[in-house]
């Protein structure tokens, strides 16, 4: 007897197969021939895909068909000698999470400015997490990060040693798909194991595993929470490039510049010198935060904006 399709996630991706969470379980899978004959210029398939399958025997089944995609996060093929191709890094995320220092390290705000860029540029919703509040005052935290909640992105203030904000954080990730990123030294594996025990011990041995081959930006396994949803840890995330955003662009990603682009006297006003720049003006006028307004023109000029 034919069984039915079954719909669910894919949470691991390794060697061609695929590791299936359905209602009736976690299922290994492989698509069937079919699909590779489609998406030549992406990925077939990614963690994070929605996919329908149907059980063939005990544990296996599979994959017949790929769920379209809400959004994804990917990067440029990066092996040489192919013609460019996206690669997908996490498929359907519906949040990224960006987990910053407070101090010890000093955090570096160009690359928190460069990674809400990359959210902004395909629609995902972001939020910043403010780690080891505990070693610097209240002031200092927000001095440090009020500026992103004032953009409009919530900002969660946390601390894995004083278990504080954990409540709030572990909310905020419950029951969605979230990709995780930060610099190195930010306390991100001590804050999911504070979170859920074993869970940072779990996405460290995932990032250390994954390191040993080329591809150190692909997500090949989603962890788990204990309040429903996944996590996606992406330590890879900071290499990533701006593939698919044109310089141009990039005022409409900043939702503080983005409102007086087209009171600007040039169509093709770029904002950093010419005359009738309302992006200037309202940076003039205390509108646009000078260190937003530098991470912009850093990217705008190509670089990478981590410091």
């Amino acid at each position: 007897m034919v069984q039915s399709a079954l719909e669910g996630i894919v949470i691991k991706a390794q060697s061609g197969f695929f590791t299936v969470e359905t209602p009736e379980g976690a299922l290994v899978c492989k698509p069937r021939g079919l699909l590779h004959k489609t998406r030549l210029d992406t990925d077939i398939l990614a963690v994070g895909d929605r996919v329908r399958v149907r059980p063939s025997h005990a544990g296996h089944a599979q994959i017949i068909e790929v769920l379209p995609r809400t959004r994804v996060l990917s990067r440029r093929d990066p092996q040489p000698g192919r013609r460019e191709r996206e690669q997908i890094i996490v498929a359907n995320p519906d949040q990224a999470v960006f987990v910053f220092a407070c101090a010890q390290p000093e955090p570096r705000v160009g690359m928190l400015d460069r990674f809400l860029v990359m959210a902004e540029s395909v629609g995902l919703p972001a939020v910043v997490c403010a780690n080891k509040e505990d070693l610097v005052t209240p002031e200092r935290a927000r001095e440090l990060f009020g500026l992103y909640a004032e953009l409009g992105y919530p900002v969660l203030y946390t601390s894995a040693m004083a278990g504080t904000g954990l409540e709030t954080l572990r909310a905020q990730i419950a029951g969605k798909l979230s990709v995780l990123a930060g610099p190195s030294g930010a306390g991100k594996t001590s804050l999911l194991n504070a979170l859920q025990p074993g869970l940072g011990r779990r996405a460290r041995a995932i990032s250390r595993a994954t390191s040993k081959g080329r591809h150190t930006t692909v997500v090949p396994e989603l962890l788990p929470l204990d309040g429903g949803g996944y996590l996606a840890d992406t330590p890879g995330l900071r290499a990533l490039a701006l593939w698919d955003v044109e310089p141009e662009e990039l005022d409409a990603y900043f939702p503080e510049i983005r409102p007086y682009v087209s009171a600007c006297g040039f169509s093709d006003c770029t904002h950093t010198h010419e005359p009738g720049c309302a992006v200037q003006e309202a940076l003039a006028a205390g509108r646009i935060h000078p260190a937003r307004y530098a991470s912009y023109v850093r990217m705008r000029s190509g670089q990478t904006g981590d410091e």
